[in-house]
């Protein structure tokens, strides 16, 4: 397939005029339709309906929602709408890889990634935060600044949107079975550390896994994380999400460079929080993504001390041939080097696929991700100091 791009300022779907309801949970649901006079009661039982309809259906069109009153859905359409973000442009790569650029509120913007033939059929790898705040050296998303915390319901959006664009929505009359389904899972490895968004990354997941909804099931949901050691344990207790640590070394002294945020939680204390993890056993296992920098973390003594740093934790380990991004400070290692390094993980008994690298020719792999959204002033960023993290 050749590479299709489409770039702004051309718009694939406009700007919503009205307030959307796309994306919202069942509560805010409740409350939203209060506005137009409901009382709890009828609330509660049209916020289900609406629900299942935007989120199992993929409905768009309130008129469409037809176990409501005629009256009611044009009281809902003249008030509401259920339209998606703005969607600036769409790529797709010769591999299949499909990339959205979507602008948010105030003009914020974020990059979301379908990476096909991956998992049970394919995966989503959204964001949950505009920019990042984490510098790490390999990661092109890491040279932009955080803009803000996307909301849960911008979250839910971006698999609408895909959901959409893939056009696997079923209709009451014509049901989509699981093996008919091309995104089966649900990756936080975009933009953004989840962690420091874990309220509304929490609440994106609930709506998200809901089985009247769009029905992905946590155990296919996978929330990585650059090592904010003391919300480890509290993501696990509260999404019973699958956990990815963004590892790239086993020294304190390299991930201190490579990943600074190591500082602060040094190897010792997230390994700690990773064994607190609930739930962890075979069924249930830590992925460690390891990027395969030449000369830096690639050698095979590096191997055998992954080896070590790991014992006794359930893991996997994905080794991310390092994707170059302008101005990369880092080459990817040599294919025998990291073939290598990769024999001797599986001749330890950890499971250590080597990932195909998809999506590099329109920046839509592993830590290219970067849009170039229009940045707040200083003063209306959020204060990370109040980051639990």
């Amino acid at each position: 397939m050749a590479s299709h791009t489409l770039i702004a300022p051309v718009l694939l779907v406009p700007a919503p005029t009205k307030p959307s309801l796309a994306g919202l949970s069942r509560a805010d649901l409740v409350q939203t339709l209060a506005q137009l006079g409901l009382g709890e009661k009828p609330a509660r039982m049209r916020a289900e309906q609406i629900f299942r309809w935007a989120y199992h259906y993929g409905q768009s069109d309130f008129s469409g929602m037809t176990n409501i009153a005629k009256v009611l859905r044009g009281e809902l359409a003249g008030a509401f709408s259920l339209a998606r973000p703005e969607i600036l442009a769409r790529q797709v790569s010769n591999d299949g890889t499909r990339k959205w650029l979507i602008r948010l509120g105030s003009g914020a913007e974020v990059e979301t990634v379908f990476i096909p033939d991956v998992a049970r059929s394919g995966a989503l790898c959204v964001s949950s935060q505009v920019g990042c705040t984490l510098t790490c050296k390999f990661c092109h998303t890491g040279t932009q600044k955080l803009v803000r915390n996307l909301s849960a319901a911008e979250i839910v959006a971006q698999v609408l949107i895909a959901r959409d664009d893939l056009e696997e929505w079923p209709t009451p009359e014509r049901p989509l079975n699981d093996g008919d389904r091309r995104l089966t899972n649900l990756v936080f490895m975009g933009m953004g550390e989840p962690l420091f968004n874990l309220d509304e990354v929490t609440k994106a997941i609930e709506i998200i896994s809901d089985g009247d909804g769009l029905a992905i099931s946590r155990r296919r949901i996978t929330v990585s994380t650059a090592g904010v050691a003391p919300l480890i344990p509290e993501l696990g207790a509260r999404t019973g999400a699958m956990l990815a640590i963004s590892l790239h070394a086993t020294n304190d002294a390299l991930r201190d460079v490579l990943v600074p945020l190591n500082k602060k939680y040094p190897l010792a204390a997230l390994f700690d929080s990773i064994r607190a993890y609930p739930g962890l056993g075979n069924s249930k296992r830590v992925t460690f993504e390891y990027v395969m920098l030449k000369g830096v973390n690639d050698s095979l003594a590096e191997a055998k001390a992954l080896v070590a740093l790991l014992a006794k934790i359930p893991a996997k380990i994905n080794l991310i041939p390092f994707n170059p991004w302008p101005g990369a400070p880092y080459e990817c290692s040599d294919w025998e080097g990291i073939e290598r390094f990769a024999a001797h993980l599986n001749k330890a008994g950890y499971s250590s696929p080597i990932r195909t690298p998809r999506g590099r020719d329109i920046l839509a792999a592993c830590g290219q991700l970067r849009s170039e959204s229009v940045k707040q002033r200083a003063s209306a960023r959020p204060d990370l100091s109040q980051d639990r993290g």
